[in-house]
């Protein structure tokens, strides 16, 4: 089996790759059937010396390689008919701007598995970059912070080498007792609280968040059950939460009331309630001011963010009472750092801990029949039609709205 690390050629340009040299040498000392050769490129974090010291070849020959790996979406003219790929072709939320290219993808008869569908028999997502969403996404919301009140100017984390270094700078800052709030406990919840417990900070439950002051900066991380309550009053957990969400509103103002500084770092699911509202943000005793939103649902749970910001200019504001976006300097204005690809700005830590699970979990099914479903279940094309289980997309492809 040989397998191409493929250029990423999608702008912005993106450093991350699947599998850092390392990560290749693993696979080739575990499988003996294994090859795999790098596609040269000018712009991925690990360079092609890297690769070639390590003993992996570098070379266009990728129409010689049956498994082509990227991370982000091929443009179409750069698809080679009759592959297998893995890549995050966001698509399968029928996300109109990558018609074409699914379109394209079974009209060249290749095999897509997308990065965000591999999961195992209980539909738990193996391999993803939320841990360092949550790690950037904390840091680039302590940057906007500093931004927003002018009292510590933090450099970019493109400008810093690893997760290490942001929490380095982070933990320089000398903060006043202001109160931040983390929903989620995922990946990305729990990639955000490692910055905050790396930097120090005191993390106090949910009673003495909504009811003490402090004389230090302190944070709380919440999930779904401590900021949703059943319409009909009765006892809800989580799982009943995601299995009726319509069943459910938001408990979340009570936050708001004595929040400084929001780290969204939830799932949000269709049918949930939102978390805050455009009405909520206009109430008087609303008091967040900055907004982390690292899941960056637009125009969704959290009504501060209007459209995802780039890492080229990361922060812009929401000024509540007109709804509309405002310099995030005016006093009225709430901050939000909405970036959609975090990850992207700590590609070396970010393509390690990817790489890493993606040899783990996926790499042994090229090699023992698929054993446990796990290619079976992200295969969403094949012999030019969309497989079962993503049949679904039909009427997408078909253009039908």
């Amino acid at each position: 089996m040989k397998f191409g690390i493929i250029r990423e050629r999608k702008n912005p340009p993106d450093r991350r790759v699947v599998l850092s040299p390392q990560a290749c040498q693993k696979v080739l000392e575990t499988h003996s059937g294994a090859q795999i050769i790098v596609e040269p490129s000018p712009i991925r974090v690990f360079t092609d010396e890297e690769y070639t010291q390590s003993g992996i070849p570098v070379a266009d020959q990728m129409e010689e390689c049956d498994v082509l790996l990227g991370v982000k979406e091929v443009p179409i003219a750069n698809l080679i008919p009759n592959k297998k790929y893995f890549f995050f072709s966001h698509t399968i939320k029928e996300q109109p701007y990558n018609r074409e290219l699914l379109r394209a993808i079974l009209n060249k008869n290749i095999e897509l598995y997308d990065h965000e569908v591999i999961t195992n028999q209980k539909g738990i997502r193996l391999v993803a970059f939320g841990r360092y969403a949550g790690i950037v996404g904390a840091y680039n919301g302590f940057r906007a912070y500093g931004l927003k009140t002018g009292l510590f100017a933090l450099p970019r984390a493109t400008e810093l080498v690893d997760r290490e270094a942001l929490i380095r700078e982070l933990s320089t800052l000398e903060l006043s007792n202001i109160k931040i709030l983390l929903t989620g406990k995922g990946r990305v919840g729990n990639g955000a609280k490692e910055m905050l417990d790396g930097m120090g900070l005191r993390e106090v439950d949910v009673a003495a968040y909504l009811n003490n002051t402090f004389e230090e900066a302190v944070y709380c991380q919440i999930d779904v059950s401590e900021y949703n309550l059943r319409k009909d009053g009765a006892e809800g957990n989580m799982q009943d939460f995601f299995a009726h969400p319509e069943e459910y509103k938001s408990n979340f103002f009570r936050f708001a009331r004595v929040t400084d500084f929001y780290i969204a770092g939830h799932f949000y699911g269709s049918g949930a309630p939102y978390l805050f509202t455009r009405e909520d943000a206009k109430q008087p005793d609303f008091k967040i001011k900055v907004v982390a939103d690292i899941s960056c649902d637009v125009d969704g749970p959290v009504a501060s963010t209007l459209r995802a910001s780039t890492i080229a200019e990361p922060v812009y504001g929401y000024h509540p009472e007109t709804e509309s976006e405002v310099d995030y300097k005016n006093p009225e204005a709430i901050a939000v750092m909405a970036v959609d690809n975090l990850p992207a700005e700590l590609p070396r830590d970010a393509s390690r801990g990817f790489g890493f699970t993606f040899v783990e979990s996926v790499i042994p099914a090229f090699f023992n029949e698929d054993a446990e479903g796990v290619l079976e279940r992200a295969r969403m094309t094949h012999n030019g039609q969309l497989t079962q289980r993503y049949a679904y997309l039909q009427d997408y492809v078909d253009g039908k709205d």
